[in-house]
């Protein structure tokens, strides 16, 4: 809860002032039932029409000065309510760009996004009632419980009886529906995930023909949110009935000993009244806090949740003293290996190389066989496992991380551009970059083309780029990287949509640039006239050299090249 206390600190204001306008406004409802016992005992019994009036319009002034300290409440309830939701998003999305890669792949986007939005909403909705009705409603239990035995001591036994009763019968209920609350929002999670996969996929579950096959997938996890959600509505339904029947057996015993009592004469018909409309407030008021206990519930849970993403260790900037430059070279691999959490067997193991200043590295390999991994090691999105990565000379581990990915830029795999425009998009490469700076990258990007069918730098992107092809995407995120101007620059299979012309092209621009250049790709087109090629499989180095030495030496080279040659001819 401390995250949601701190965040609460912002409005301490409205935090005091809406309980308050709500004690004031149970204190109008507490006074009411004593001002109708007064018109009945004494202006009704006695027909006194004037005092009759008089009452009727004190009841009013109290009807409507409550009406104004509930609104007045609801007021500074609702803005310490959204402002709490707001700043508990902005620490999440402050928090999420904080996490490391592997921070980010345990959590999950879709478990992410579940916390950013109905996990906020249900904090919101159960801080608004909680400010509202947390102390409004044991304050007009107890203190309808007082005012009857102000007005009868006899009859105000009753209430003595059954509230601890009550008391015991929402505790239960709120011990119970808490884990439940929280398995529910985890069950959400799953299918948040289901309709992720499909608006992202739904031209391959088309092409594939899969979408029945899908729809029983998010059949089960609705399903199971279902069931789960069930279950919390039985445990959270039991307290209605319970409080129901409690107070309608109180009902039954204060009608009792109330008519006994006007029997009597001890008690009068307004006094009678007047209890049985403090037992219906007492009731009333139990209902709401059946209702908050129950918001609270699912509250406490996704605070909980939140709490659990907040608590996770930034990313640091190091991960060990920075220490002194070992060499010249501008890349080097020193025995590396790399074990994906939970991943069982190593996805890197052994890797030793070691690339210049100013020199190009080609990274072939089939599928699975590290290239990525690998290249995101340099810029430590990812942490080696074993051995030392360097650039420049320096540990990545001691290099700090906004340092080291100013000097190592990696263009993805997958080419990803935000909404907006193309000038907006390059920028983040560089965000002083002057226009003729971003055309400059535009052009050794061979992008140019692209450029000109938007309308220029302003023209619009869609998002995620969907107005753009792949091979438009692709140019256009390598120009983005140009305009940082990196001493590393690295091209994870970032042209694999290009055509072979273009592809070319792009290759004598990068290579015109003087600065280190690796590229990751699948065709050894794409590599040939590197100054030296890294060949992987399954996470090993199966061959190291130029082309032609490892056309001598290397096997799987000549394999990949040979079919490549072949399926081009």
């Amino acid at each position: 809860m401390n995250h949601l206390l701190s965040c609460l600190k912002t409005y301490r204001k409205e935090a005091v002032l809406s309980p308050l306008f709500k004690l004031l406004e149970a204190s109008m409802e507490l006074v009411v039932p004593l001002a109708v016992a007064k018109i009945v005992n004494v202006g009704i019994a006695g027909a006194d029409r004037m005092y009759v009036l008089w009452g009727s319009l004190l009841l009013v002034a109290f009807g409507a000065a409550g009406l104004a300290f509930a609104l007045t409440a609801q007021y500074f309830a609702a803005r310490a309510a959204v402002g709490v939701s707001a700043e508990l998003r902005s620490r999440l999305f402050v928090k999420l760009q904080s996490l490391s890669y592997s921070q980010i792949d345990a959590l999950g986007t879709s478990a992410m996004i579940t916390r950013m939005t109905s996990d906020c909403q249900q904090v919101q909705t159960g801080v608004n009632m909680t400010l509202r009705l947390l102390l409004r409603s044991p304050i007009v239990v107890f203190g309808a419980a007082g005012m009857a035995f102000f007005v009868d001591v006899r009859a105000a036994l009753i209430f003595l009886a059954v509230i601890p009763l009550l008391a015991v019968v929402v505790a239960g209920v709120m011990a119970a529906s808490i884990p439940l609350m929280r398995r529910v929002q985890e069950k959400l999670d799953g299918v948040q995930l289901s309709v992720r996969e499909n608006l992202q996929g739904a031209r391959v579950i088309r092409a594939f023909c899969r979408e029945e096959e899908e729809g029983e997938v998010f059949g089960g996890r609705n399903g199971a949110l279902l069931r789960t959600q069930k279950r919390a509505g039985v445990v959270s339904a039991i307290m209605n009935p319970f409080t129901f029947a409690l107070v309608n057996a109180a009902v039954v015993a204060l009608v009792w000993v109330g008519a006994l009592r006007v029997h009597a004469g001890a008690l009068g018909q307004g006094d009678v009244l007047a209890l049985y409309s403090y037992l219906s407030l007492i009731l009333v008021e139990l209902v709401k806090l059946a209702n908050l206990v129950f918001t609270v519930s699912k509250a406490v849970s996704c605070e909980k949740r939140i709490g659990e993403v907040l608590d996770l260790p930034a990313e640091p900037a190091r991960l060990c003293p920075q220490g002194e430059i070992e060499d010249d070279c501008a890349v080097r691999f020193s025995h590396v290996g790399f074990t994906y959490e939970g991943g069982g067997a190593p996805a890197l193991t052994d890797i030793d190389f070691s690339l210049r200043r100013g020199e190009t590295l080609g990274i072939l390999g089939g599928t699975g066989s590290g290239k990525s991994t690998l290249v995101n090691l340099i810029p430590r999105f990812y942490a080696a496992t074993g051995g030392k990565v360097t650039v420049n000379g320096s540990d990545v581990n001691g290099t700090d991380a906004e340092e080291l990915r100013g000097k190592a830029v990696i263009v993805p795999q997958h080419a990803v551009l935000f909404k907006g425009t193309i000038r907006s998009n390059l920028l983040w490469g560089n965000p002083d970059a002057t226009d003729e700076e971003l055309l400059e990258a535009v052009r050794l990007a061979q992008a140019e083309d692209v450029v000109r069918a938007k309308g220029g730098l302003d023209g619009e992107i869609a998002q995620e780029g969907k107005n753009l092809s792949g091979g438009q995407r692709q140019r256009l995120t390598i120009a983005r990287a140009l305009v940082k101007k990196p001493e590393v620059l690295i091209l994870d299979d970032s042209s694999s949509a290009l055509d072979y012309a273009t592809d070319a092209r792009l290759r004598a621009a990068l290579s015109s640039l003087g600065c280190t250049l690796i590229v990751v790709s699948q065709r050894v087109s794409a590599v040939r006239r590197a100054d030296s090629i890294l060949v992987l499989e399954e996470g090993h180095v199966a061959g190291k050299g130029t082309h032609e030495e490892l056309l001598r030496t290397c096997p799987l080279y000549r394999e990949i090249e040979a079919s490549q040659r072949g399926g081009a001819l």
